[in-house]
């Protein structure tokens, strides 16, 4: 056990809590729980039924505990899941209606694409992305959109650090992927083939921000079988400005 952890607060203690469910781990038992959060099992336990009177985990009757609504409604609070998001959908809707793929809409969180929100459909092929979960930028459509349009400081920082391979053409090499980076950004859309997941590549842009750096970023993933994914770049581009203009709009009055 660290002793950092154990010894935090309060505050720090209940949030080692909730940052212990991911998506791998929806539900804990108190024991997983104590030792994913790296706290003693005691400590666990009595924050954990205060968590649970805050309603922001629930107890089930076997023990079991996942994040509680009340922790998802404070959160949808966020600007990112609410004014983002909520801009964002209707010109994700009109993509999926023109595409029926899945539509991805992700932001720049540390060295991962968040994924805002996902729009997809019986037809469209599995992918293992999901609202509000996070992947690494190199590999995806979006998160490469956002990389190429970066601090140059922090694409250094990100292609200095290991790089996990999920396939055989994930590009994890240090010279490729920069020259990669700067295609995607001199075109102005990110290309992916099968480099997340076998089966399925992608397209996306990046969605123009007040500041030098994007707002998010939109996407498409498709079957591999589909090649031609030049074509789809004028409707993201055209969803994309739209989302801009419609943020700028709602931008506070200087």
């Amino acid at each position: 056990m660290a002793d950092g952890t154990a010894r935090g607060s309060v505050t720090g203690r209940a949030l080692a809590l909730l940052g212990a469910f991911d998506a791998a781990h929806p539900r804990l038992r108190i024991t997983e729980l104590a030792r994913r959060a790296n706290l003693p099992l005691a400590t666990a336990h009595r924050l954990a039924a205060e968590l649970v009177s805050w309603r922001a985990l629930d107890r089930d009757a076997d023990g079991g505990y996942s994040i509680g609504l009340r922790l998802w409604e404070v959160a949808t609070l966020a600007p990112v899941a609410g004014r983002l998001r909520e801009v964002a959908l209707p010109f994700m809707q009109h993509l999926y209606e023109t595409t029926h793929e899945n539509i991805h809409l992700a932001v720049h969180d540390g060295f991962d694409a968040l994924y805002v929100e996902k729009l997809c459909g019986h037809r469209s092929v599995p992918v293992i992305s999901r609202a509000g979960a996070r992947l690494p930028m190199h590999p995806t459509g979006v998160g490469k959109a956002l990389l190429a349009h970066a601090g140059g400081e922090f694409v250094h920082s990100y292609v200095e650090r290991p790089l996990p391979r999920f396939t055989a053409y994930t590009i994890t090499e240090r010279p490729r992927l920069l020259r990669e980076l700067r295609t995607t950004a001199d075109r102005g859309y990110a290309l992916t083939s099968e480099e997340m997941t076998l089966g399925s590549c992608s397209v996306a842009v990046p969605i123009p921000g007040a500041g030098p750096e994007p707002a998010g970023a939109l996407g498409v993933v498709v079957r591999s079988v589909r090649t031609d994914l030049a074509r789809l770049v004028p409707d993201l581009r055209t969803a994309a400005d739209g989302i801009a203009r419609t943020l700028g709009a709602l931008e506070p009055r200087r």
